[in-house]
């Protein structure tokens, strides 16, 4: 085992031991342990996980992407990209509070105070828009742990607003029959928080070493050996004792919260360690609801999911077809880490995604960032309200629903099967003419994108077999109370427009008889 010159400077600052101790402790198995139940910490086992009922049924989650990184209040990779010289934030940063070598990141920590921070008022607001579960930041790559931690002393107990976030969160949400969840971005932070051991290139800093360098503080900042300005998202260059100090944070996070959902940023990492640390996960479900793992635990790897192992998420996405197990997209209303004066998604935008997603059996979880207070801002609050309209009216077709035999028709239906991930941004805006079906106890949905005028014509609910469409009973439309004028001939369903929109968004017709 190579002994670095930082690794020996680590030796003698004296740094935790969960990290200096690792040119002793290269092997997975000392301290490696899970709890026992149905599941191992390989492929085989694990590819006998089913995904959970309560998942499948839930269609939306809301996030609180929130931390230490929220308190400048200027968008998500703050921690890093301040240390990026001629960076939008590395400017700000300089301009408003010095160069990074004079005052780095761990100095900003103490301005987050979540001074207004009201987590039971918070998921009280997020319950009655519809989510069905919520999910509390874990640690972002800023290394920052938002629990009482046992691995790391940089968390929210001992500094910054001096609670237990994820604690805090898991109360309040259980209280309120959501299922709790919380994200983990640590794996990659080897790589991503390398940057804090630089230097400015040219100006008056030039060639002063960053605060990242210093041993004091590698505990924040990682003892690194790299400096990965140029970051490659994969496992390559990263030592052995960071996995297992991954593995050792992470489950401690799990074994004290015992989450319904984990959220890895990424794929499983760590292939040995991921995967006994998504087996302890299930097994610790397991053991509690008697011998079914009740959990889930998500990656963005197709490799991860087609087996069963894990639940696939798509980040700031959507699939190109009905997907074969449920899956999630995880996206935000604006900036992943709160950003001051950004545009957010309009609620009509939302909608149709959530339409969208939960069409191709697929869940949306939504993250409302937080300012360093805790509390939302007014216009983060109208679009929630929006939402919140649109749920008591049509929750129905959403909550506890299935997909059909296609997920929609209409001009919008074109999604590249090769670029799931970060896809949003590519796809076309939603209108009176896309439609997006599901189905429950019986029933058929179709949720038209816009306000038809005059008429809605729905063509695959033309009596026809090839997709097997039966003669239809009655139609209705959520939350109009009258009776419709509606006909079934070979161009389709077709439906008179009542004069009120019962919504400002998509509305839906509830069908009977076409299944």
């Amino acid at each position: 085992m190579t002994i670095t010159r930082r690794t020996a400077v680590r030796f003698l600052a004296g740094g935790i031991p969960a990290l200096s101790l690792r040119a002793v402790q290269p092997e997975l198995s000392p301290g490696i342990e899970i709890e026992k139940g149905p599941f191992q910490g390989t492929r085989k086992s694990l590819s006998n996980y089913e995904i959970p009922e309560w998942f499948r049924d839930a269609k939306f989650g809301i996030w609180a992407h929130w931390g230490p990184q929220s308190a400048i209040e200027d968008g998500d990779w703050y921690a890093r990209n301040m240390y990026m010289e001629g960076s939008p934030q590395y400017n700000y940063h300089v301009k408003t509070y010095g160069p990074p070598s004079k005052f780095g990141y761990k100095d900003t920590i103490p301005a987050w105070k979540a001074e207004k921070f009201e987590p039971a008022e918070l998921i009280r607001l997020y319950k009655k828009a519809g989510a069905k579960y919520f999910m509390s930041m874990g640690v972002h790559h800023d290394n920052f742990d938002l629990w009482n931690s046992k691995h790391q002393p940089w968390n929210a107990v001992n500094m910054g607003p001096k609670k237990d976030i994820v604690g805090m969160w898991r109360k309040v949400a259980l209280a309120e029959g959501l299922k709790f969840g919380v994200s983990e971005h640590l794996w990659i932070t080897y790589k991503w928080f390398s940057v804090s051991h630089g230097q400015d290139q040219t100006g008056p800093y030039a060639g002063v070493p960053y605060d990242g360098t210093n041993p004091k503080f590698f505990d924040l900042y990682v003892d690194s050996d790299d400096i990965w300005k140029d970051l490659d998202w994969n496992e390559s260059g990263i030592p052995e004792w960071w996995k297992r100090h991954w593995y050792m944070r992470i489950k401690d996070l799990v074994d004290q919260y015992q989450p319904d959902l984990l959220y890895t940023d990424g794929s499983l990492p760590f292939e040995d360690y991921g995967l006994s640390l998504v087996a302890h996960h299930y097994n610790l479900s397991a053991n509690r609801n008697g011998g079914k793992a009740e959990v889930v635990y998500t990656s963005k790897r197709l490799q991860d999911t087609e087996k069963g192992i894990a639940t696939l998420d798509v980040e700031r996405g959507v699939v190109d077809k009905i997907w074969p197990r449920p899956w999630q997209t995880d996206t935000c209303i604006g900036d992943w880490h709160y950003k001051r004066d950004i545009r957010y998604k309009t609620p009509k935008t939302v909608i149709d995604m959530l339409a969208d997603i939960v069409s191709r059996n697929g869940n949306l979880v939504l993250n409302f960032p937080l300012p360093a207070s805790g509390a939302l801002d007014p216009e983060e609050l109208k679009v929630l309200s929006e939402i919140t309209k649109w749920m008591a009216v049509n929750s129905e077709a959403i909550h506890g629903t299935r997909p059909w035999k296609i997920f929609g028709e209409g001009p919008g239906t074109e999604t590249s099967a090769q670029s799931s991930q970060f896809n949003e941004s590519k796809r076309k805006d939603l209108t009176a003419a896309d439609v997006r079906f599901t189905t429950k106890s019986g029933s058929l949905y179709a949720l038209v994108m816009g306000w038809p005028e005059n008429q809605a014509v729905i063509q695959p609910l033309a009596q026809q077999t090839e997709l097997q469409v039966g003669k239809i009973q009655d139609v209705a439309l959520l939350g109009f109370d009258g009776k419709l004028d509606w006909s079934q001939d070979s161009s389709g369903l077709k439906v008179t427009m009542p004069q009120q929109k019962p919504s400002d968004y998509a509305i839906v017709f509830k069908v009977t008889g076409a299944l």
